[in-house]
């Protein structure tokens, strides 16, 4: 992918992921959904900086057509993505919303279960749908 899809690919992500988590949080803590708006906006941009550099080393390190990627390898792209975003967005969150780096990391860890699985059908639908949008022009000749 060139620099503008990675852009594309990841604020997609994010957009879809901040709405998630806010529907989520807002429905199983007693957070209102402002406050929890302003916290889940400042953790996808830091998300998506690392959703950013982290893509482009891993497709450096694993080349090949991704549609081709395996289930394992794909769950341990999704593994190593979201261990290095909570160590970066506990503290944000705890922080944000006044509350202990315990609940912070309770509440991290719930909504990055969600997150998780939704990053993989994201990866596994956008890779495929991308494919599959680049093979129409020559469909179509």
């Amino acid at each position: 992918m060139k620099p503008i899809e990675r852009i594309f690919h990841a604020v997609l992500f994010e957009v879809l992921a901040v709405a998630l988590a806010i529907i989520i949080l807002t429905i199983f803590t007693n957070h209102d959904a402002e406050s929890l708006s302003g916290t889940m906006i400042v953790v996808a941009t830091i998300a998506m900086t690392w959703n950013f550099i982290y893509n482009w080393g891993f497709d450096r390190m694993v080349t090949g057509d991704k549609t081709k990627r395996t289930v394992p390898l794909r769950i341990v792209h999704t593994i190593i993505f979201q261990a290095g975003l909570l160590v970066v967005t506990i503290p944000v969150i705890a922080l944000m919303l006044n509350i202990s780096f315990w609940q912070a990391l309770m509440m991290d860890i719930s909504v990055t279960i969600c997150i998780t699985i939704y990053a993989f059908l994201y990866n596994l639908i956008y890779d495929h749908t991308r494919a599959f949008i680049v093979r129409v022009p020559a469909i179509l000749s």
